[in-house]
């Protein structure tokens, strides 16, 4: 008796689904608009309230590999602080409803957040989501997959 119970409990746990490559790819395009408007917000705001350090900006001319390594740190920091205040998500994660979590299907730490807000910055690293199933860096090196939450409702 014990163990058709525990076998009847075995089929219900959920079974995780990888987001397909086509929802990844949505969550990166919304994820890097939403990290540019408000790049474009803090700099207008910059621009109102401190017009000075802006002058300084436009003297820069010449550093566009900084600029470059510049964004892509504060990428990794926006993506890290979201997904960590938001348990997996970003705007790109919601609006698609997939979440990234643990192999084993457990929430993401803010450690694990971290990391994989920080692989982003690695350069290329978009197209390491180019393999089937889609698995990109930030996921391999983190032991996190990203899954599709109306598949996981669905089973």
């Amino acid at each position: 008796m014990e163990e058709k119970t525990t076998n009847y409990l075995q089929e219900m746990e959920p079974t995780l689904i990888r987001a397909s490559t086509g929802q990844r790819l949505a969550n990166f395009i919304i994820d890097i608009i939403s990290f540019y408007v408000l790049l474009i917000v803090l700099g207008i705001g910059i621009g109102l309230f401190a017009p000075s350090l802006l002058e300084n900006m436009e003297d820069s001319s010449g550093l566009g590999l900084l600029d470059r390594l510049l964004s892509l740190l504060l990428y990794a920091l926006y993506m890290f602080a979201v997904e960590a205040i938001f348990k997996g998500k970003s705007l790109g994660k919601l609006i698609t409803k997939t979440r990234a979590v643990q192999i084993d299907g457990s929430a993401i730490t803010t450690s694990l957040a971290l990391q994989r807000g920080f692989s982003r910055a690695v350069p290329f690293c978009a197209f390491s989501a180019l393999t089937n199933p889609c698995n990109p860096w930030q996921d391999r090196w983190t032991n996190t997959m990203v899954i599709d939450e109306k598949e996981l409702q669905n089973v």
